[in-house]
């Protein structure tokens, strides 16, 4: 069963066995007949109500909880729908796996160090604080039935097929990125390998562990940007120190800014077994 079936659980969904039975939670009747032609029984329920997710209870062995927790309230640092789903879990019948999508946001800021999952957790946005909140329980929900939970922690997903998932928007508007002295590291896992990764955990992932869901690439934003530029054959963004960007860039923009890592990977290809298809931004975004 995929909860959050949307653009990453519809990739996982095509790479399951066509006799395999799968399920997708959605709250939009609109999505039923999507679903359907896909091969997916849609069982409809909202993670904001609950009640109705009752009928979820027994019904999957494994669970895929790609889900964001609710964004339109700044102060908020819970995950409520978290907390329903693993309720409504509870109720009778409990799968066997359970794989929760959270974010590399949870680390924080590690000034551009190497990363591994068994650094302490130091988020410092609501939004990630609410991804602490979600991974918490989740590991909870495991140790107190014995389902086999499993956390990938993702970075900025991508893929030239995917809804927004390269550069260009951005760098057609010209946005701003740091100067080199001022930049930070990022990280970014294609959608397709990421998709992989949720399967492979769901199967092979250890019970009570995180696994960074993170490609090969050491790239610093800026250089990012640059790299897609010339891909594209557009120019590249212009470069601004962090005074100024403090001044003329949105506050969620500047949220990424503030924060360096880079993701050490090699649970994800040790445990889980992965070989990324697409091990760097310069491959899958070349990949069209």
């Amino acid at each position: 069963m995929i909860v959050g079936c949307g653009d990453v659980g519809l990739r996982a969904a095509r790479q399951l066995p066509r006799n395999a039975r799968l399920m997708a939670l959605t709250s939009s009747a609109a999505r039923v007949p999507e679903l359907r032609a896909r091969g997916i029984t849609p069982l409809q329920g909202n993670l904001d109500e609950g009640a109705s997710l009752r009928r979820l209870a027994g019904l999957a062995t494994r669970v895929l909880h790609l889900a964001p927790p609710p964004n339109d309230k700044a102060e908020l640092r819970s995950d409520p729908r978290t907390l329903a789903l693993l309720r409504a879990l509870r109720l009778r019948g409990l799968p066997r796996s359970l794989v929760y999508a959270s974010t590399s946001g949870v680390y924080g800021d590690c000034g551009g160090e190497w990363v591994r999952e068994t650094r302490p957790l130091n988020a410092l946005t609501p939004r990630a604080q609410r991804r602490v909140h979600a991974e918490a329980h989740v590991r909870l929900f495991g140790r107190a039935t014995g389902t086999r939970v499993h956390l990938l922690r993702i970075p900025g997903i991508y893929a030239p097929d995917r809804e927004g998932g390269t550069p260009r928007g951005r760098l057609l508007k010209g946005t701003p990125v740091l100067r080199a002295e001022d930049d930070v590291y990022t990280n970014h896992i294609h959608a397709d390998d990421l998709a992989r990764a949720c399967l492979a955990a769901l199967w092979r992932g250890k019970p009570q562990r995180a696994s960074n869901a993170s490609d090969d690439t050491q790239l610093k934003m800026g250089d990012y940007f640059d790299l897609a530029a010339g891909l594209y054959g557009l120019p590249r963004p212009p470069r601004l120190a962090r005074g100024s960007a403090q001044q003329e860039l949105p506050g969620v923009l500047l949220s990424f800014m503030s924060e360096s890592r880079r993701l050490d990977n090699s649970r994800l290809k040790r445990e889980l077994r992965l070989r990324l298809r697409y091990p760097t931004v310069e491959i899958g975004l070349r990949d069209r």
